[in-house]
């Protein structure tokens, strides 16, 4: 039968929050230097998850890029052709078909990662950094040049609407550390220390059948203290087929505050609005929720984040 969550998940106050980033930041022991929390992905684990890999099948987690605008993307990507066959041409020689492309990276549409540089907080990026290395001319540490070797490992999908009975997570639900923990329980898999930790709510599911919405304002994602389970399993990245974070915020100042504590307490690169709808079906019938994953951001040498299309080969 299902069951839905109550929206009403513990607010947190401005000294609670403050003590989770404080703890957080504390067990983020596995994190260091420009990578954060890649560092976890030892070349021992990338080769663990390469045994992961049964069929060779490969399974897209990113969504189309939207070009036209909408109420959660009114800034959409601009596809443009530069050159085309015009009337009577193409018939002999030869010709080139060309076109140019530019887009809002960190909007509420497309699949994106964020860099450690993304967030400032109280005057800072991850681990003290000075937010002044951020510039109008890009950023001068923590880019998303730092992983322009890609991200390789194991990825785990816990899918929370299945956990539930229900097709998605309804705008300002939020996922407990209970959840992702009964997740893993009901799917038979356990996230593990490097693992890169992908959580369903749904999200991309219901604008399809929905329509969009202004997502800015209500969206499901994870309630901050389920940084609680992602410290307690050491993940390396985490993503979801939201933002991550719930909307509205349930911490008192901070709009994003799953976005402080994982990229700037934790130095966990973050991976936006992703799509699930082609892999969750897969795992399913497989029984089999880990995967090797293969994460590759475009080499932006400057930028805070980079549109992405994650693989999961099965």
């Amino acid at each position: 039968m299902a069951t839905r969550a109550p929206t009403d998940r513990p607010r947190l106050s401005a000294a609670e929050f403050d003590l989770l980033y404080r703890r957080l930041a504390a067990r983020a022991d596995w994190a260091g230097g420009e990578r954060g929390a890649l560092a976890a992905l030892t070349p021992a684990r990338v080769l663990a998850a390469a045994r992961e890999v049964r069929t060779g099948r490969t399974v897209t987690m990113a969504a189309p890029v939207q070009t036209e605008s909408g109420p959660d993307d009114p800034e959409p990507a601009r596809h443009r052709m530069s050159a085309w066959p015009r009337q009577g041409e193409g018939a002999s020689g030869l010709h080139f078909a060309r076109d140019r492309f530019a887009m809002n990276v960190h909007g509420d549409a497309d699949s994106h990662v964020d860099a450690l540089c993304h967030v400032v907080y109280d005057g800072t990026l991850h681990g003290g950094v000075g937010a002044d290395t951020v510039t109008a001319d890009g950023a001068d540490a923590l880019s998303i040049d730092t992983v322009h070797d890609g991200i390789v490992g194991r990825g785990v999908l816990v899918d929370v609407p299945r956990l539930r009975g229900v097709p998605w997570l309804e705008p300002g639900e939020h996922v407990t550390a209970d959840d992702l923990g009964a997740a893993e329980s009901a799917q038979g898999v356990q996230v593990r220390g490097g693992d890169l930790l992908f959580v369903r709510v749904g999200h991309r599911r219901r604008r399809d059948e929905l329509g969009a919405w202004q997502a800015a304002e209500a969206r499901a994602g994870l309630h901050p203290s389920a940084l609680e389970f992602v410290a307690d399993r050491r993940v390396a990245v985490l993503g979801s087929d939201g933002n991550n974070d719930t909307a509205p915020s349930c911490a008192e100042g901070v709009g994003f505050p799953v976005h402080v504590l994982a990229i700037h307490a934790m130095g966990l690169l973050l991976l936006d609005y992703l799509q699930f709808e082609d892999l969750a079906p897969v795992c399913a019938a497989r029984e089999r929720w880990s995967f090797l994953c293969v994460v590759a951001p475009l080499r932006l040498p400057h930028a805070t984040g980079s549109p992405v299309n994650p693989i999961a080969v099965l």
